[in-house]
């Protein structure tokens, strides 16, 4: 299957925050995904998320990778996001408590990727998550193990918590 990948690169500046989101749905209008998908406003908010971690966090620049499909099959295929940063220091999640102001991004990339992780690459390192397009998958399979025996290995299972079919 071909897959067709764009990247943007991306300053360590808050405000590319909102540059990466407007750069990431017009590729994705491009990919046949279109701006009242539910699969689009997902995808946004997980490339707010990545790259906001990215260029608070670090303070590095980035690159924002977008991958998509090109099935037969327009509904089926994954579409996957990577953004990667010079920093060795791996993610961390946190848990936000009441109003905090911080500390859901990595939870909220966890309720809406079928899939998350992250490896190293190079001297830094890359975050990805996957959104799979198939529209008949059904619910979710619990995860095989806890997150916290995992995240060693850089491979972060869904939440068992579903979220509202609204989100998805």
């Amino acid at each position: 299957m071909q897959v067709l990948q764009v990247q943007l690169e991306v300053r360590p500046d808050p405000a590319e925050v909102g540059r990466a989101r407007r750069w990431a749905r017009s590729r994705l209008q491009g990919s046949g995904i279109g701006a009242d998908e539910p699969l689009a406003e997902t995808l946004l908010l997980l490339i707010s998320e990545l790259v906001t971690n990215a260029v608070v966090h670090t303070g590095c620049p980035a690159v924002l990778r977008m991958l998509f499909p090109q099935p037969e099959v327009p509904e089926a295929g994954t579409v996957r996001v990577e953004v990667a940063d010079s920093s060795e220091r791996p993610p961390t999640p946190r848990h936000a408590r009441g109003d905090d102001t911080g500390g859901r991004g990595l939870e909220l990339v966890d309720g809406l990727a079928d899939r998350w992780g992250w490896q190293r690459e190079g001297s830094g390192k890359h975050i990805w998550c996957e959104v799979d397009r198939c529209a008949s998958a059904g619910p979710p399979a619990p995860p095989a193990a806890p997150v916290t025996a995992l995240a060693g290995w850089g491979l972060v299972p869904r939440s068992e918590t579903p979220l509202p079919d609204r989100v998805r």
